[in-house]
């Protein structure tokens, strides 16, 4: 009984120790996963361009991805000038390039762009 005893309290001090450096911990797995969303948050955001934002376009031919870059940069190949709201939309044509997103959320939109 007494070794029963034992071995529960040492298994419930064990656990009770990997959570709280689980929690505590600058190292420990809570950092870890608030880090990497964060950085996941900072990637998405480079992604995602506002009206004003310079941008290279990767893959423009096939499934684009805008990526905000300095506009003095010479990276810099269109620069966003209007996002309009659902995908069944045109760019007016003072623009040089849009694309049309379609999201899981429900949020279409197209972003239409001038050159750099």
């Amino acid at each position: 009984m007494v070794k029963a005893a034992a071995v529960v309290i040492v298994v419930v001090g064990a656990l009770g120790y990997y959570v709280w450096d689980y929690n505590t911990s600058p190292t420990g797995g809570k950092a870890k996963s608030e880090a990497s969303a964060s950085a996941a948050a900072e990637e998405a955001k480079t992604h995602d361009p506002e009206v004003g934002d310079c941008v290279k376009v990767a893959d423009p031919q096939g499934e684009p991805l805008p990526t905000v870059v300095d506009c003095n940069s010479p990276q810099a190949e269109y620069k966003m000038g209007e996002m309009l709201p659902g995908t069944q939309l045109e760019c007016a044509s003072q623009y040089d390039y849009g694309i049309q997103y379609h999201n899981s959320r429900g949020f279409d939109y197209t972003l239409c762009f001038t050159k750099v």
